[in-house]
């Protein structure tokens, strides 16, 4: 096989291969290596590498009978731990750090076959929609190197959508997962809220907003990782039912049913959203009419801009625990000079957040959750833009170091409503991109980003479908269907 080839193919293909000992496990992270070092110094997209590590793995692979024998792939730069390999969260602070233990999430890719041939470049500890870390510096999109590949996942879409392995490891807590597979013309699944792997040590991310999963090139990867990576975690604080069937085999039937699909193109937050995103959603919901589902533009009534100020409030508990562990482990105060300014803005606003806030804004989810348990009695999917618009240029999102010194100043003696307003504003920017994935992290609904529209500046967007909790099987038979329309707009287009 040669490195063109090899760029075109997905998990499961290549799987087949090794299957039938057309190609070896070694070959492929050959290739996989050829393809990163004809891409990898634009692209910006590997933390850390353990290539050669992976070859005497794939020496060791006797055993083909895996779901994905001796497929590369790269794990995420943050939650997705193997000891004894670097783990720095797209952190300087955290430059350095080792991981002390194998994620539960990690062991399951390996059990199922995958070799890892590093960690790929995520923002600093995971808080932005693009991958620009002081650390690393910024990740490229593969269609544009002038645009980024979105985030916090933005380094594994810019590896998968570049054909240096065909699957990686990805999160998702407010978009991470859709907005880089909305940039990149990837397929993004979130799953539903418990449906896979965390830990050890730890038995929920942001509350349930955050969820490990994948970025693929192909509907079928996805589906079949899914098969694979599902669990019902008994220490975990979130559980969902595993489902009984096969992910890969169910995509593959039709609906007994003609659906009723909701769809909205107007942005939650009341911010702007582009021609191309609005043209990407009215071309799907019109392909879907003329399969006979029932279309209807609705509105989901819960007040998105509330809801934006309750998650930027759990951002704020959550990164002033983490730093306030980090200081813990290293006996020393962490100053703003440690920290970008989001985190350090997060961090300084979550010291002045009451524990009666934080837990009626928790509750607040569970009322957005409700709303949206009634609006599926009547409609099986929820359709909306993935972002309101394509990519952004790398740097137009990171703040001037004016900015830095400014607002990083100002919020330490403002007052917490002050604060929390400051990091709204500051995030606003951003927002405008990506205002639609958000409110499946907080309801803990599934969730997909199919890439299915080309814009005219020639950069992919994709749209979003939610469904209800354990709705991945009906997800994925849709996107299947989809990928066989003439609106998909898969990788292909990049790599031929």
């Amino acid at each position: 096989m040669k490195v063109n080839e090899y760029i075109k193919e997905d998990a499961v293909g290549l799987s087949n291969l090794v299957k039938q000992k057309e190609i070896s496990p070694k070959e492929l992270i050959e290739l996989s290596e050829q393809r990163l070092n004809e891409v990898g110094n634009d692209l910006n997209a590997v933390a850390s590498s353990r290539i050669e590590k992976a070859k005497l793995e794939a020496k060791q692979l006797t055993n083909y009978e895996g779901a994905f024998p001796g497929i590369p792939f790269y794990l995420k730069g943050i939650s997705q731990s193997l000891k004894d390999e670097p783990l720095e969260g797209g952190a300087k602070l955290l430059k350095g750090v080792v991981a002390e233990e194998t994620s539960y999430f990690s062991k399951m890719w390996l059990d199922a076959g995958l070799l890892c041939l590093g960690h790929s470049t995520t923002p600093e500890l995971a808080l932005k929609n693009i991958t620009e870390p002081e650390l690393f510096g910024p990740t490229r999109n593969p269609w544009n190197y002038d645009y980024s590949p979105g985030g916090s996942s933005g380094g594994a879409a810019a590896l998968v959508a570049s054909g240096v392995v065909p699957v990686a490891g990805a999160s998702d807590g407010g978009g991470s997962i859709r907005i880089p597979a909305s940039f990149t013309s990837l397929v993004g699944l979130k799953p539903t809220r418990g449906r896979t792997a965390v830990g050890p040590g730890v038995g929920r991310q942001w509350h349930g907003a955050a969820i490990d999963f994948a970025l693929s090139k192909s509907v079928r990867d996805s589906a079949r990782l899914l098969d694979n990576l599902q669990i019902v975690e008994e220490a975990a604080a979130f559980q969902t039912p595993l489902y009984p069937h096969s992910y890969e085999e169910e995509m593959k039937r039709d609906f007994d049913k003609k659906l009723n699909i909701g769809f909205t193109t107007t942005s939650p937050v009341g911010t702007p959203v582009t021609d191309d995103a609005k043209e990407a959603v009215l071309n799907v919901v019109k392909w879907l009419e003329a399969q006979g589902h029932h279309i209807t533009e609705t509105d989901n009534g819960i007040d998105g801009k509330e809801m934006m100020r309750n998650y930027y409030l759990m951002n704020s508990g959550e990164v002033s625990a983490t730093i306030s562990n980090i200081e813990h482990q290293m006996n020393r105060e962490i100053t703003q000079a440690d920290l970008e300014l989001e985190a350090w803005l997060l961090n300084v606003a979550g010291k002045s957040v009451s524990a009666a806030e934080f837990s009626l804004s928790l509750a607040s989810w569970d009322k957005a959750a409700e709303k949206m348990s009634q609006f599926h009695q009547t409609y099986d999917f929820y359709i909306t833009p993935a972002a309101a618009s394509t990519a952004p240029k790398v740097g137009e999102l990171t703040p001037s170091e004016k900015d830095v010194t400014q607002i990083g100043e100002e919020i330490v003696s403002a007052s917490p409503n002050k604060q929390q307003e400051i990091i709204y504003d500051m995030f606003l920017p951003s927002l405008t991109y990506t205002p639609f994935t958000q409110l499946a992290n907080l309801t803990g609904q599934p969730a997909i980003s199919m890439p299915t529209h080309l814009a005219k500046n020639g950069l992919p967007i994709g749209v979003q479908v939610m469904a209800r909790k354990g709705g991945e099987a009906s997800l994925l038979k849709l996107a299947a269907q989809l990928e066989k329309s003439p609106l998909w707009v898969g990788t292909d287009e990049l790599l031929r």
